[in-house]
Parts: C-alpha cells; structure tokens; sequence
C-alpha cells in the first residue's frame, strides 16, 4: 500500500473511532470502579471491537456480493452514512447520542454492551472498514487495513487507560474542539468515497 493510501486509511479510521470522544464516555461507565477493573474492561472492550471489525473486513464485502450490493453502491451509501457521522461530530449530536446509550446500561461490565457495540464497532466503523478493504484489494490491502484498524485500536485502548489525564488536559472545550475538527476531515473523506462510488457507475471523472 501508498503511503497516501495507508496516512488515508489510518485518518479515516482514527476519526471514525475516535479515541477522545470514547474516553469520557469510557470514565461515566466505569465511574467508582478500581485501576485494575478499568483496565480489564478496557482488554475485553477493544479485543471484542476489533475481532468484530476484522470478521467484517475480511468478508463484509463477500456477504455485500451475496445479497447483490455491488462495491460502487456500497461505497456511495458508506458515504453518506460517515457524512451524516461528520455532521453529528460538528454539532456535537454524536457525542450526545453516545451519551445517551452509555446512560442506558445498568450492567456491571460495560466492556461488550454498549462499549465494544456500538460504541467501538458502530455502524460507522463497519461501514468504514468494508469501504476500505473493498478500495484495497488482496490478501496484502486486507493486511494493511486490519493492521491500521488494530494500531487504532491500540491507540483507542491507551485513551481508555489515560482517559482520566486526557479529560483534565484538554477540559470540555478542548475535546468540543478536536471533536469538530475531525468531524470536518470525515466529511471530506465521506464526499471522497461518495465520487469513488460514482466514478464505478461511470458517472464521475
């Protein structure tokens, strides 16, 4: 893979993800819980969200060929949907609706419902993930863009480790911000995929 391609690959699933908007969310679930069960439940957290995002990556596109979806068609929705993902992130709807959905778990372990699903491996995420190995063909792109997903994912994990200093070191304005910028380049990569999308039915240059 490009370096363009791969610095692509690894900005679109960064924003998707989106380690600072998770951490917050990830203290609120785990409030009055010790060091050693936040950490067990950040493990179980990411490993569930990742194996999700690699079965979907891995054969997300054969099952897209199953029911008749065709890549361009998929490509323009997958658009679309990480589209409307940007214009929550820039009105800050996406980190309220995380909210919301973190409030409604009454478990004791949040690590599968509702932080591994949907708020690590959301639709957003799996979208995302199908529309990128669709774009990199072969065992090596599938390699390259599993293994981009899996440093995300680290980097997701070390923000639920940090996710106490991170919260003090940016403060609510300082994560509104990052929040909105990032929401900015996802939209631009969405109308990317969307003229992807197009230029297959031979209706973009």
């Amino acid at each position: 893979m490009e370096s363009a391609a791969l610095i692509t690959t690894f900005v679109t699933l960064f924003i998707v993800l989106d380690p600072f908007a998770l951490a917050p969310l990830f203290l609120a679930l785990t409030r009055g819980m010790d060091k050693q069960m936040r950490r067990s439940i950040a493990i179980r957290a990411c490993l569930m969200g990742a194996a999700l995002l690699c079965v979907f990556g891995a054969f997300g596109e054969a099952v897209l060929g199953f029911i008749g979806i065709s890549m361009p068609a998929f490509r323009i929705a997958g658009g679309i949907l990480l589209f409307l993902t940007a214009l929550d992130m820039l009105f800050q709807r996406r980190t309220a609706r995380r909210e919301d959905t973190a409030e409604q778990d009454d478990h004791d372990d949040p690590s599968i419902f509702p932080l591994a699903i949907p708020l690590i491996a959301g639709p957003g995420a799996i979208a995302t993930i199908i529309l990128l190995t669709g774009e990199h063909q072969g065992v090596s792109g599938l390699m390259w863009v599993l293994g981009t997903m899996l440093f995300v994912m680290t980097l997701v994990f070390i923000s639920f480790l940090g996710a106490g200093m991170l919260e003090r070191a940016l403060g609510k304005t300082g994560i509104a911000v990052v929040t909105r910028v990032l929401g900015m380049l996802l939209a631009a990569l969405a109308v990317q995929f969307v003229l992807d999308g197009l230029r297959g039915f031979g209706l973009a240059g």
